[in-house]
């Protein structure tokens, strides 16, 4: 049997095997020739004391144990084209791994994505960056692999409670994803690498019999009885169905107003809105590694922080070291912030999500719209910064200091948001109890985070899309819609996930209900 060790290295050591097995023998008051292997099974970063040191945690076998190089492989999956047809709507990740999971159970997914496939994307990414045009079924947020494609890939999450997050990861790894992220503590796959992995998942879906449509947006959903019978498509098709998967993302505003006019009851979800706010990564590295100089063997520092302003919850959300802004707009006539990194997190900017909480009573000025009233209030803002920035793809932007003190920066330096900034007062973008409680918390902030409370941070507006404004409410037990028999409310869009992760978790689970059902 391996001996399970727990103990702290420098940033050298962690990331030298050879260095890392010397430790160990020492450790173990033991010769290096005795050890076989050192296994690191997770690792995470301590930068709390100024000698900053890894924490890892290993299994070690020696010479004389019983040591087989574990290789993780996917399911035998079966072949399903003759098999009972589900419909599954949204190509992101709850909709893919529900897809995968249905082909395991022996049912047949047909996969309807509104968007392109994830290389045709590019081309759409391409003209909102450099043209400002906004293609409202491909873009950052729709396509194949959803928004956490071109944003990021971020594997993170708190969400223990809601299925096995190694599975996923474990599923990923097979599908070509590097195994570190089965070690680190904050797993991250780069958005440059996630392509390869979600177009190699959807090679396997359809190898396996299942259907995957691209460019094939979902614009009605039949029902008899209180019973799904199938979605009715752009082109006045239908696919008739009694099990749908709704997994179409915390963006798809067309489903929620379809789902509302159809009296399929929907219900207004509280979200979190705020700035995208981007810092200098040496200056991130400096306030969190406590030196002028992160060295070679450190990565460019993350940073996660949490206050309470005036009642409210004020947060970092998707942070993103070594890494751009992006454009996210679904729409034209509005601008949306996020931020991604590469897998190698060598971009010389951090940026990050700087949201507070907001409740449903905020939404009270669009109460006319029922349930819809949290998405309007979130269009309001996304259309007033579009209109203060120049009716383009630039957004309304302002130096952090310069924000709390109420003054239109003199100049903006250039950023990373490709289709560039427009010097505005951000107070204008924002309804007043939002401006004042960010102005309040940037400088608690900055009490908390020396340095990070500073003019060589540029805010971008609006970062809006954190989750969805919407709930599409369903049964905790069937996972079926309360009212609708068949229909399977999926994912971020519906208000069960928030992530890649819990996303792909909530899928799988989706499936699992549907063939718990058929039985």
């Amino acid at each position: 049997m391996p001996r399970e060790l727990q103990f702290q290295v420098s940033p050298e050591v962690a990331n030298n095997e050879i260095l890392l097995v010397n430790f160990v023998a020492k450790l173990l008051q033991i010769s290096v020739k005795e050890i076989q292997k050192v296994i690191v099974l997770k690792r995470s970063i301590d930068a709390r004391q100024k000698s900053i040191k890894f924490n890892i945690k290993a299994n070690v076998f020696l010479v004389d144990e019983s040591f087989i190089e574990s290789i993780i492989e996917l399911p035998d999956y079966p072949n399903v084209e003759s098999a009972q047809e589900v419909v599954v709507v949204g190509a992101g990740p709850a909709g893919l791994f529900a897809a995968l999971q249905l082909i395991e159970l022996g049912l047949k997914p047909i996969v309807l994505e509104r968007g392109k496939d994830v290389r045709g994307r590019r081309r759409d990414l391409k003209a909102i960056n450099v043209d400002h045009i906004v293609n409202e079924d491909s873009n950052y947020c729709f396509g194949e692999g959803g928004a956490g494609t071109y944003s990021d890939g971020k594997l993170y999450t708190r969400s223990k409670k809601r299925g096995d997050v190694d599975r996923i990861l474990q599923l990923l790894v097979g599908f070509g994803a590097s195994d570190e992220i089965l070690v680190e503590a904050h797993p991250h796959i780069g958005t440059n690498k996630l392509p390869q992995i979600i177009q190699d998942i959807r090679e396997k879906i359809i190898a396996c019999g299942g259907k995957v449509l691209f460019d094939t947006k979902v614009t009605d959903i039949l029902i008899k009885n209180n019973e799904v019978d199938g979605v009715v498509l752009q082109d006045g098709s239908i696919i008739n169905s009694k099990k749908i998967i709704l997994a179409t993302g915390h963006s798809a505003r067309d489903i929620f107003e379809l789902l509302d006019r159809k009296d399929i009851y929907i219900e207004a979800k509280p979200f979190a809105l705020g700035v995208r706010a981007e810092h200098p990564q040496e200056l991130i590295d400096k306030i969190q590694y406590s030196c002028d100089f992160r060295g070679d063997f450190l990565p460019p520092a993350p940073y996660s922080i949490v206050k309470q302003v005036a009642g409210r919850g004020m947060y970092s959300f998707c942070m993103c070291p070594g890494g751009v802004i992006a454009p996210c707009a679904t729409s034209p006539g509005e601008v949306v912030t996020n931020g991604w990194s590469p897998s190698k997190r060598d971009q010389v900017t951090a940026n990050s999500g700087i949201v507070v909480e907001l409740r449903l009573e905020d939404f009270k000025p669009f109460e006319k719209f029922g349930a819809l009233a949290g998405m309007e209030f979130q269009k309001s803002i996304e259309q007033k910064a579009w209109r203060l920035a120049g009716e383009t793809q630039k957004v309304p932007a302002q130096k952090m200091v310069d924000f709390t003190q109420k003054k239109v920066s003199s100049s903006i330096p250039k950023t990373s948001y490709v289709p560039g900034t427009t010097a505005v007062e951000l107070g204008e973008v924002f309804p007043d109890f939002l401006t004042n409680t960010m102005r309040e918390g940037f400088a608690q902030f900055g009490k908390s985070m020396r340095g990070y409370f500073t003019n060589d941070a540029i805010l971008h507006a609006p970062e809006s899309r954190t989750s969805s404004p919407v709930r599409i409410p369903r049964d905790p037990i069937s996972l079926e819609h309360v009212k609708i028999k068949g229909l399977y409310p999926c994912g971020e869009g519906a208000g069960y996930a928030g992530g890649i992760i819990s996303a792909a978790i909530d899928g799988e689970k989706c499936a699992l209900k549907i063939k718990e059902s058929l039985n």
